[in-house]
Order: structure tokens, then sequence, then C-alpha cells
């Protein structure tokens, strides 16, 4: 994989990028907004919370991607760009905390739901301590996490409502094939 620092973005992908991100933590902030009323409406504060930690994730996921793509200045833009790369972790981990603390909240869900958590804060503290030099290893941990859920598919279909299972293997795909147009550097935009 290419190394990121010998990357560039020409000015119209940089715009394109900041400007179609921010359009995502605007609707972020907005599905938010949806998940913790409708949360609200069953009177479960644990659907409250696991909605807004997930929506929360999501804001930054798309507000870091816009301010790494949106900033010029070389030294602002290498930070937000560890920033951008720790969203992931935490959204991986965002996106998976509904299910495990609602619907899988036994020790397999809370298992996972620390596992996922550790591994990104180790991803983070892998992003802050060596942004280029792990490159590959940062690709394999977003992957791994984005299917943790294997480890853990007994009690996940025991638990979790077929729509539910659909919508986090879809997830999976997209995360996975995510992956690839990362890798693919030079498919422009």
């Amino acid at each position: 994989m290419k190394n990121i620092r010998e990357f560039k973005y020409t000015l119209g992908e940089e715009i394109a990028n900041a400007s179609t991100h921010a359009v995502g933590a605007v609707l972020s902030v907005v599905a938010l907004t949806l998940m913790v009323v409708f949360a609200s409406g069953g009177g479960d504060p644990w659907r409250i919370v696991s909605v807004s930690i997930f929506g929360a994730t999501l804001i930054a996921v798309y507000l870091t991607s816009t301010l790494y793509h949106a900033i010029p200045h070389p030294k602002a833009k290498r930070l937000m760009r560890v920033f951008d790369h720790c969203a992931i972790y935490l959204l991986i981990a965002g996106t998976y905390t509904p299910f495990l603390l609602v619907s899988m909240r036994g020790p397999a869900g809370w298992t996972l739901f620390g596992v996922l958590w550790g591994l990104a804060a180790a991803g983070c503290l892998l992003k802050m301590l060596c942004m280029e030099r792990w490159e590959t290893l940062s690709v394999v941990l977003y992957v791994a996490m984005g299917w943790a859920v294997i480890a853990t598919i007994k009690p996940a279909l025991a638990a979790v409502p077929p729509a539910a299972l659909t919508l986090m293997a879809v997830g999976g795909i997209a995360y996975t094939a995510g992956i690839i147009f990362y890798a693919w550097q030079r498919l422009a935009y």
C-alpha cells in the first residue's frame, strides 16, 4: 500500500471531499437527533445511550474528514489526518454499540463491546504515534473490527433481529469495500 505521506489530493478532490463530508456531518447531526427522539420513545436508557454513542462517532468521522480535506496548512492537515483516521476506529466501535448494548447485552455483548472499544483506543494510539509507519496493520485492524461480530455469531443470531443482522452484514461489506477505494489512491475523487 502506498505511503499516505506520498499521496496528495488535487484541489478539486479536496473541495469535493470537504463538501461531501460536510453534507455527511450535517446529515449525521440530523440522524443523531432522530435516533435519540425515537430511542427516547421506548424509555430504555440503553437505547438512548447507545444511539447517542453511534451518532457522536458518525458526526466525528464526517466532521474530522471535512476539516482534514478543508484545511490547507500542512501541519494542521497532518494533525487532522490523524484525527480523521482515529475517527474511523471510533465509528466502527460506535456502529456496533447499539447492537451490543441493546440486543446483545449479556456476556458476549459486553465482551465484544470492551474488545472493540479497546481496539479503537489502540488504533487511535497507533495513528497518533506512527501514522504512516504501520498503515497495513491499521487497515487489517479496521477490517478485523468491522467483522468482529463473527466471533460472537451464535449469540448475535439469537439476540439480534434478522433485519438488524442484515444491516450489520451490509455495513461490514460497505466498510470492507471502502478499504478498496482507500487503497486505490490513483482513483480520482
